[in-house]
């Protein structure tokens, strides 16, 4: 694991390396011993070009590490060449990224990127639209929310906490318009998924105790 996460880290420099040495090999000794050399260079640079250190920057995301994350994100210069899956994966990231350091419009803007590089999973699609719902959201048009929610728990969502956390939104929106039965419906769905963070569960205890004095 470490000597992959090593190789990712300096397979472009590596890479280079490899090159110049496999140029200079050819021109001094011959191309066809220097044919193992260039083939690794090619390898080091192409994977680079099209994986980027998107491993690194997930597990630096994990770990709580935002500051490595984002160092090593701005180490992509040139995010159009990503293959495309990943592509999708860099632009997500740089959306939370983005909504870590309250820019919604960046956050805004790379998720739609995301969206528009495709998705590996379905799962991962439903999360771009929470995604994209959640921005929506903190800006206040509720219309756009709605609609971005709904779409994502119809496509579906990788586990009960994101499926919880977008059921609790459209309740709230569904409260906004005083359509509380639709409220009151959304709300159960998200009990239903019995979640388990200590934000989601603080929010259902909170919006239990409007919930239970609606009508409807």
């Amino acid at each position: 694991m470490k000597a992959l996460n090593l190789f990712i880290r300096y397979r472009f420099p590596l890479g280079i390396i490899l090159l110049l040495g496999g140029i200079a090999l050819g021109a001094s000794v011959g191309w066809w011993e220097a044919t193992i050399v260039l083939v690794l260079a090619i390898i080091c640079l192409v994977t680079h070009f099209m994986f980027g250190p998107m491993r690194l920057v997930q597990e630096a995301v994990e770990a709580g590490d935002i500051d490595t994350a984002m160092a090593m994100m701005n180490t992509i210069k040139f995010p159009k060449l990503l293959y495309k899956p990943i592509q999708s994966v860099y632009y997500f990231m740089q959306s939370n990224l983005a909504m870590y350091n309250k820019d919604l419009d960046k956050a805004e803007a790379t998720i739609r990127q995301s969206i528009k590089s495709g998705s590996p999973m379905k799962e991962y699609e439903g999360m771009q639209y929470f995604q994209l719902g959640t921005i929506a959201y903190q800006k206040n048009d509720l219309k756009e929310a709605d609609s971005n929610l709904k779409k994502a728990v119809r496509m579906g969502l990788p586990d009960k906490e994101n499926t919880a956390a977008a059921l609790l939104t459209l309740a709230s929106i569904a409260m906004s318009r005083r359509d509380f039965k639709t409220a009151k419906d959304y709300f159960r769905r998200a009990k239903a998924q019995k979640p388990t963070t200590a934000q989601i569960v603080s929010q259902i205890k909170e919006m239990d105790k409007y919930i239970s004095r609606m009508p409807g």
